[in-house]
């Protein structure tokens, strides 16, 4: 069970009434500490319902988002995560950007040794795009290249 202490800067797990927030809001991620520092674990999370907007017709964009990080001291909280990604949906940016603004949010956030961000978009005028950010901190820098120059081959 986690202390109350521990368990401090989670205020959105539980609370009944819900606020989604309809513009970015990255200020509505929240972390809790992580209890297994020493180990060298990976978690991901799947949102098979990222929606955002073009940024120039306006059009909704759909997508999965996937996220995998290996934790350091701090992790996400679940709840917020999905809030988070739920704010997107009013927002104007290229597939690419979505991307790699949720990877700096979250490295920013957590501080990890290692992370990645794929978003698979449902195809518009017959073209998918599937782009892939990562990050690692100096002992995961081979990691990052492996699976930056290897994350196209997951698909096919």
């Amino acid at each position: 069970m986690r202390t109350a202490e521990q368990l401090e800067g989670v205020t959105l797990l539980g609370e009944s009434a819900t606020r989604y927030a309809d513009q970015y809001a990255p200020e509505v991620l929240e972390t809790f500490p992580n209890k297994h520092p020493e180990n060298e674990y990976l978690v991901t999370f799947l949102c098979p319902e990222f929606t955002s907007l073009c940024p120039k017709t306006g059009q909704p964009d759909f997508a999965k988002i996937l996220i995998s990080y290996i934790p350091r001291e701090r992790m996400v909280e679940s709840k917020s995560l999905k809030l988070y990604l739920f704010s997107f949906r009013n927002h104007g940016d290229f597939h690419e950007d979505c991307v790699n603004i949720i990877m700096k949010d979250l490295v920013r956030l957590m501080d990890p040794k290692y992370l990645e961000v794929k978003g698979i978009f449902t195809p518009r005028g017959g073209i998918a795009i599937h782009p892939f950010a990562n990050y690692g901190d100096a002992d995961h820098q081979d990691m990052v290249r492996t699976r930056l120059l290897n994350s196209f081959r997951d698909e096919f």
